[in-house]
């Protein structure tokens, strides 16, 4: 469904009544990635590769954008617009940095390691697989919701990618393949940034159900005394 098309206001019942649930979803997606964050940078660190350092950093942002969620989950829809347009700009920062940081290892970037990338890609890969897992029922929801399915299912998408890289790298002995999946990573956070971003910005120009356009008319014939 697209992003324009949501029908914010059913989601936005059915959150309520799952908020209990979807709470616990993200305080669990929150620890696992903040465990990858701390993976991935060791390895790809030690491994030299841009693409398990770019997923590192992704972790590392989704599970600070699931502490921002956990902090607005409760708020009214304009809050939790704000906070999911928040993470949108970090979300295309992510992907900005990463575009940068693959044109500058064209000339400077050494061959990383495949099996390390292979075997961090995969441990990675099920990480990610099981939060989109718990994530699934909630897509569908409001901008802020929708931002922490988007980012938990690009991810897992990255994942896929890092370890077509792993394979490219160990096939040439180039570093191109781990160079390209950085960036149509990025590219990814990107696309996924602006969707958000326009979610976001619709959510907080739409009329607050609770402000009718003729309340104060109502409000001044009660005044009256009738």
């Amino acid at each position: 469904m697209s992003a324009h098309c949501c029908n914010h206001d059913a989601p936005a019942a059915s959150a309520i009544t799952n908020l209990p649930r979807y709470r616990r979803v993200l305080w669990i997606a929150l620890i696992v990635n903040a465990a990858m964050f701390v993976v991935e940078l060791a390895a790809g660190g030690s491994s030299g590769s841009l693409a398990l350092i770019a997923d590192a950093v992704d972790f590392g942002a989704d599970a600070l954008n699931y502490g921002v969620t956990l902090a607005v989950l409760s708020a009214a829809l304009a809050w939790r617009a704000r906070a999911a347009m928040l993470k949108a700009v970090s979300m295309i920062a992510f992907g900005g940095f990463v575009l940068a940081k693959a044109v500058w290892n064209l000339s400077h970037g050494l061959t990383p390691d495949a099996p390390t990338m292979g075997m961090v890609g995969l441990l990675a890969l099920a990480a990610n697989l099981g939060v989109a897992w718990l994530l699934y029922a909630f897509r569908d929801g409001d901008s802020n919701m929708r931002s922490v399915w988007l980012c938990t299912r690009n991810d897992a998408i990255g994942n896929l990618a890092v370890m077509a890289a792993a394979l490219g790298v160990f096939g040439t002995g180039s570093a191109w393949p781990d160079l390209l999946v950085a960036a149509i990573m990025a590219t990814l956070a990107l696309r996924a940034g602006w969707q958000v971003l326009g979610q976001a910005r619709a959510e907080l120009r739409a009329p607050s159900p609770h402000h009718h356009p003729h309340a104060h008319q109502h409000a001044g014939h009660d005044g009256h005394g009738h």
